[in-house]
């Protein structure tokens, strides 16, 4: 059998020597639960402020231009509360997906200690990250910008400033899903307000200039038009990620399922909670997974 970069880079941690608990600093106490996830990093922290501008932009552009000066007042209320209410919740997954421990293993907890309280058998493997100095769980891998191991990492997102793991991995989708469907939404009010214009003056279906107006929609149609399609294969590729039980990482190294197969429906409700309500699609829901399958540390 022919052997592939993944599996000879782990033959090189089976060694014993490899593992060098007496190098590894132990981890630190247990924070408290007060204690807020958030990763100190330029480019996530410029592109998650970046993505609430954008939304308010919208926001501005939707209540201020569009249904304000309608003359329709059932049209504006309804379409106001809708959009609002999802970039509410929007803005709320996002917050979630970005302040939520993604599921980072202990830093530094290669310790002889801990090594030993795994009481080895012969013939037993455990792998070390020779960066966070942690033994790693089954499916972790390690992030170069939160610089920790992430227990089912997908991938690490700029735009929430965060990992996309097992503990926020619901908090990304609803925070895809809620863009795409606030981004639609306002391309539909953008084209029945070009049309508005077009039948009436133009002077009186905005309370800014006709020059302004209609910068100000084009911009807001590039934004929602651009978002509408990224957000929504983001989505696609989530959901298919949660269906197939394998994420983006491990599919794109190929690697090798060393996971019990699960049905569609039960890989779903592992991330979005048990059993099925509307709490799945709220922000604020913690998902309840039931009882968790032990962390694999030895192979």
């Amino acid at each position: 059998m022919m052997i592939t970069p993944v599996h000879r880079f782990r033959d090189i941690e089976r060694t014993p020597e490899y593992l060098q608990p007496e190098k590894c600093v132990p981890p630190p106490s247990r924070p408290s639960l007060g204690t807020m996830w958030f990763i100190r990093d330029g480019c996530g922290i410029a592109c998650a402020v970046v993505t609430w501008m954008l939304v308010f932009y919208a926001d501005f552009v939707v209540l201020l231009v569009m249904l304000v000066p309608s003359r329709d007042y059932v049209y504006s209320v309804i379409n106001g509360t809708l959009f609002n209410t999802l970039a509410f919740l929007a803005l709320a997954s996002h917050f979630r997906a970005m302040l939520t421990d993604p599921g980072a293993v202990p830093k530094g907890n290669a310790t002889k200690e801990f090594i030993e309280s795994l009481q080895l058998k012969p013939g037993q493997v455990v792998y070390k990250c020779p960066k966070c100095c942690s033994i790693k769980p089954d499916r972790a891998h390690h992030c170069s910008v939160c610089k920790r191991c992430i227990r089912k990492m997908d991938h690490h997102c700029p735009w929430v400033n965060n990992c996309v793991g097992e503990n926020n991995q619901k908090y990304f989708v609803l925070f895809t899903m809620y863009i795409a469907l606030i981004s639609l939404h306002a391309l539909i009010m953008v084209g029945f307000h070009f049309l508005y214009c077009f039948e009436e003056d133009w002077t009186k279906c905005s309370s800014f200039s006709p020059p302004t107006t209609v910068i100000l929609l084009i911009l807001l149609c590039f934004e929602a038009l651009l978002f509408l399609i990224f957000t929504s294969v983001m989505f696609g590729t989530q959901v298919h990620s949660i269906c197939t039980d394998e994420t983006g990482i491990e599919q794109l190294k190929k690697e090798e399922r060393r996971w019990a197969k699960k049905t569609k429906w039960m890989n779903m409700k592992a991330v979005f909670g048990h059993p099925f309500s509307i709490a799945w699609l709220s922000p604020f829901a913690t998902p309840d997974q039931g009882k968790a399958d032990p962390y694999q540390y030895v192979v």
